[in-house]
């Protein structure tokens, strides 16, 4: 990222044509079904931020978290634009996030599913604090929806962001 500075901000309007075009890139899509008409608004059970590189949009950040006090924790989902690949984006947001949902939210444990192919990612998160909790086999549908591929959930418990 060099002297760029990230930040994450709530979605606007406005961010919906950028945000569908890095969606739409091979890059992301292999790893994100097709989205909805209304993508990025139309999931309420998510809160979504725009990942903002001096002013540019460089991706999105999304969590959800589980309400019941027995199993309380929250989950993180990213795609970044493939012209910031490598730059240690995906991490910087993920890191965002993870301490706004330990130290603002009060979670204690999160996680994050990668696809057990994407190993960037899984980098990514490892740098953050996040380990492998194990591989779930035949975890998600393939993004033309023809087959199944695994994943790997990992976790970072409170103290690790």
């Amino acid at each position: 990222m060099g002297g760029a500075t990230l930040t994450l901000r709530p979605l606007a309007p406005e961010d919906a044509v950028e945000l569908r075009r890095i969606h739409a890139t091979p890059e992301v899509a292999q790893w994100w079904e097709q989205p909805e008409d209304d993508f990025p608004f139309e999931d309420d059970e998510v809160v979504r931020f725009v990942i903002d590189i001096d002013g540019e949009v460089a991706g999105m950040i999304q969590y959800y978290e589980e309400p019941d006090p027995k199993y309380r924790h929250a989950g993180i989902d990213l795609f970044v634009d493939p012209a910031w690949h490598g730059q240690g984006v995906g991490t910087e947001a993920v890191r965002l996030v993870a301490r706004h949902l330990i130290e603002e939210r009060g979670h204690h444990r999160l996680t994050i599913d990668p696809a057990a192919g994407n190993a960037a990612a899984s980098r990514a998160y490892e740098k953050v604090g996040f380990r492998r909790v194990g591989v779930m086999r035949a975890y998600e549908r393939d993004a033309d929806g023809a087959g199944w591929h695994d994943g790997v959930l990992m976790e970072l418990v409170s103290g690790g962001a």
